[in-house]
């Protein structure tokens, strides 16, 4: 096992962590503001996971299918945490 495959393998236990907490807090926070942006966490993290799970799967597909699939979760990460906070800020 290569030092990079045992980073994504840290990075995804982290992940894990990150939603198992959050979705105890989403039960305790329901409603509300607080409620949006456990919400808003949850599924940028869980968008991140996936695009980072991509990389575990190094052998069965190709570097450019992978790499295409890395970007486009990340980015939609990026572009559904930046819209979501708008969307809460301005209520």
């Amino acid at each position: 096992m290569s030092a990079q495959t045992v980073v994504y393998l840290f990075f995804l236990i982290i992940y894990l962590l990150i939603l198992v907490a959050f979705n105890k807090a989403r039960t305790k926070y329901a409603g509300g503001k607080v409620g949006e942006m456990i919400n808003l966490i949850l599924i940028t993290t869980l968008l991140l996971f996936c695009s980072d799970y991509a990389q575990v799967l190094t052998g069965l597909f190709p570097d450019n299918v992978l790499f295409a699939v890395q970007v486009i979760l990340r980015a939609a990460a990026l572009a559904f945490l930046a819209f979501g906070g708008i969307r809460i800020g301005s209520d």
